[in-house]
């Protein structure tokens, strides 16, 4: 799925937290409804069926209890997004991600194929097993993770074992590190360890532009890679530095793509939380000679050191981001054929965004904090919840297919409808709500963490303050829209 992701770590965050945060967006044209729950330990020895895939893989001992971010319609798989496991170990899965066809033709994505013909007769053809996707992964690695570089290690032993039919970046994060893990191909993948001082951002094309093989195949601190990566690279041509080959590459050009739709649809994204996390490395409003700073640029980083340490607030900020104050935005005054020129951060078909949290100053049962938005980001608040937990509110755990105001998201969702159509009016109200119960919901789990009380009861009122600020935000758009309808006219009936 589109997607957008944004990884702090620990040194680089305001409070000392690892940081790890995507927005899960449904493809053009479609909306996903997402749940917030939390799942039993999986029984070893059961099996798991992809519904994409028609894979079976039977579940190893070992596993705990943890969070995830399902879809309300089961039609397509569970596709659990992200979480906690009870270990404290988060994982958020996937991003997806772009290739070329030099990867593709070396390493085959492994696509499912439906039987053709009819069995017993000539040129029958079995149905040929898919591998595992974004449908799966949380489900079959999260659990069992004991670390995030351990989950990175799990996740690269299935994909060498059974493969994957698409291209991905996934995070692991626990109190110390986050590691990010991307797909090469059918069943290659590199995972490097970001620096606890700096920051990654990733919009939907590969993004690491360094690897070392001498340390994924050596003492594996800060890279690791599938078994036969430098071999296979060799056999394929895929290195393409200058010179003579060493043990740094930049996979970025090796794996990824240089399209013209990355430079509408991907970098610019890359681009606009830069600029605004470290405002003073371009300048980014115009290249200069020479210089790589564009929205289109080739050029942005994987990875950078903030301008300062970088809050919750921020990673919020820049995962709603819809290119405020340049000619781009959307809502702005820009030029027409500027305005809607690049895909925004922050769009319509947001489903759930996941701030996965690990507060190193609290006891570990309470580290885990999970920040949730639902809906579109531009008109949505963001509040956190315990994930040490065995179950979750029933304004969040319960979402249908059915459209009502009794769930987040679905409420979120009329929200934003609504107020995109008076974006101007409604743009104070929008503002006002996400400032006021994202403030309260911190307050009520910092009341809670003093007085170390349980979890469960106050991520219910949690629950309940988003229902009532939520519930008073819609009736605001809902005036503001409904005063703006066509059909009005100024001559009252009284």
């Amino acid at each position: 799925m589109p997607c957008t992701t944004i990884l702090v770590g620990k040194k680089a965050s305001y409070d000392g937290s690892t940081i790890v945060a995507r927005n899960e967006d449904s493809p053009g044209g479609q909306f996903e409804a997402k749940r917030f729950v939390a799942r039993e330990a999986p029984v070893s020895g059961s099996v798991y069926k992809s519904v994409l895939s028609h894979l079976e893989i039977t579940l190893p001992e070992g596993g705990t209890r943890y969070t995830a971010m399902p879809n309300a319609d089961l039609s397509e798989g569970l596709w659990e997004a992200a979480g906690f496991n009870a270990r404290n170990v988060g994982m958020s899965a996937t991003e997806t991600l772009t290739s070329n066809e030099r990867v593709l033709a070396a390493d085959p994505l492994v696509e499912y194929r439906a039987a053709r013909g009819t069995e017993g007769e000539p040129g029958f053809e079995p149905e040929r097993l898919g591998g595992i996707g974004e449908e799966d992964m949380v489900t079959l690695v999260l659990p069992f993770a004991k670390s995030a570089r351990d989950g990175a290690l799990r996740l690269g032993e299935l994909l060498e074992r059974y493969g994957t039919y698409e291209m991905n970046g996934i995070a692991f994060s626990d109190a110390d590190e986050i590691w990010w893990l991307e797909t090469v191909g059918g069943h290659h993948w590199i995972a490097r360890r970001v620096p606890d001082d700096s920051y990654v951002t990733m919009p939907n094309q590969l993004g690491i532009d360094d690897f070392d093989l001498a340390d994924a195949f050596g003492e594996q601190r800060e890279h690791l890679c599938s078994a036969d990566l430098r071999e296979w690279m060799a056999a394929n041509h895929l290195d393409l530095t200058l010179g003579v080959s060493g043990d740094h590459f930049n996979p970025r050009d090796a794996f990824g793509s240089h399209s013209d739709a990355d430079h509408v649809y991907n970098t610019p994204r890359a681009w606009d939380m830069q600029r605004f996390l470290s405002p003073h490395a371009g300048p980014w409003e115009s290249a200069a000679p020479g210089a790589d700073f564009g929205p289109e640029s080739n050029c942005i980083p994987w990875c950078r050191e903030p301008e300062r340490k970088v809050t919750i607030e921020d990673v919020k900020y820049v995962l709603s981001l819809h290119y405020q104050g340049t000619p781009y935005d959307p809502y702005g005054s820009g030029p027409a054929s500027a305005r809607g020129l690049y895909r925004p951060i922050g769009i319509n078909r947001n489903c759930q965004l996941a701030v996965l949290q690990l507060r190193p100053y609290v006891d570990a049962s309470r580290a885990a904090l999970q920040w949730i938005s639902l809906g579109s980001n531009v008109f949505n608040a963001l509040v956190p919840f315990y994930a040490g937990v065995t179950e979750t509110p029933d304004y969040l755990a319960n979402t249908t297919t059915t459209v009502t105001t009794d769930s987040f998201y679905w409420a979120n969702r009329l929200v934003a409808a609504l107020a995109d159509a008076a974006y101007g009016a409604c743009l104070p109200h929008v503002e006002r709500y996400q400032e006021r119960l994202t403030s309260r919901c911190a307050a009520l789990i910092r009341a809670c963490d003093l007085a170390n009380g349980d979890l469960e009861p106050c991520n219910q009122a949690i629950a309940d303050e988003c229902r009532r600020e939520t519930d008073e935000l819609l009736s605001k758009v809902l005036y503001e829209s409904s005063m703006r309808m066509r059909n009005g006219f100024a001559r009252s009936d009284n």
